[in-house]
């Protein structure tokens, strides 16, 4: 048998009080692993862009393909849509590499500002949801780059 003033026992009641005392240290722990992350929508230039950006349009994650959306890829205000070629979609990590459309591609490293579903959200044009590096390639030379912002759009 043991006594109250075992080690083992004395463990035992630690963890036990610990447990009963901070509950839901571990429950937010496995709520952050359960929680649904999902991006889905558009992505604009937050504030004025950069001049080497000002064609730059949208980033579009339109997984589930909703007609409220513009398709997958980058728009740019006057020209081609640019489709992904390579797209991770991660909450801390978000990159996509474009296929070259007349010579021109464009890459994008960088990390989501929040979680949760985005269209889900009450997000407005004012708060940026999304940060990280654009670059434009011409005939696979680097021509801009720039560190920017991005908010969100859910479709009309």
């Amino acid at each position: 048998m043991i006594s109250w003033t075992h080690p083992v026992f004395t463990l035992l009641m630690f963890f036990t009080i610990t447990g009963l005392m901070f509950p839901t240290a571990s429950l937010s722990t496995s709520q952050k692993r359960l929680e649904r992350f999902d991006p889905d929508g558009s992505f604009w230039i937050f504030d004025k862009p950069p001049k080497e950006f000002e064609d730059f349009s949208e980033i579009n994650l339109n997984a589930k393909r909703s007609p409220r959306l513009n398709p997958p890829g980058v728009m740019l205000t006057h020209g081609p849509r640019f489709r992904f070629s390579s797209l991770k979609v991660k909450r801390d990590k978000f990159s996509f590499t474009t296929v070259m459309v007349r010579g021109v591609s464009y890459t994008f490293s960088g990390r989501f500002l929040k979680g949760g579903v985005f269209a889900a959200a009450d997000l407005d044009k004012k708060t940026p949801v999304l940060e990280g590096t654009l670059t434009k390639f011409k005939d696979g030379q680097k021509r801009a780059q720039a560190n920017l912002k991005f908010t969100y759009f859910g479709g009309t």
